[in-house]
């Protein structure tokens, strides 16, 4: 499974695996609960694999930043709870990508990608950051 199969829809918490596409929107699975549920169209639906990191100098794309949160954390999940303080998050987010554009990166955003990755680590995802790497050199 890589990135380009997750999915987070707004308003409902947590990540969802693309199942199949019907008439009028997404059939998903709950990563978290493995739940199956129908999910409209009109829902803002994002895909992981494209959605990025505001950086001082480029977008940083979410892959990137999971690698950078893997290597700090040896593979593990966060030191840090998604429920930490607004200060705290940015404190770790700052070590984790020291040149994230404070401006706009939001802790509200800090705390998704922090869930994200833990969600993905628990369910042992997190080595589609390295079966990317292998698809796109193939290509």
């Amino acid at each position: 499974m890589t990135l380009d199969k997750i999915l987070a829809i707004s308003e409902k918490p947590g990540l969802y695996r693309l199942v199949s596409q019907t008439r009028t929107g997404l059939l998903t699975e709950s990563l978290e609960n493995g739940k199956k549920m129908a999910v409209s169209l009109r829902n803002n639906i994002s895909v992981l694999s494209e959605i990025a990191v505001y950086t001082l100098t480029e977008d940083l794309p979410l892959k990137e930043v999971f690698k950078k949160i893997r290597i700090k954390e040896n593979g593990g999940p966060t030191t840090i709870s998604h429920k930490s303080s607004k200060d705290q998050l940015e404190e770790y987010f700052f070590e984790v990508l020291p040149d994230y554009d404070e401006d706009r990166v939001y802790a509200s955003d800090i705390k998704k990608v922090l869930r994200w990755y833990n969600i993905l680590q628990d369910k042992d995802l997190l080595s589609v950051l390295d079966e990317g790497d292998k698809t796109d050199e193939e290509e």
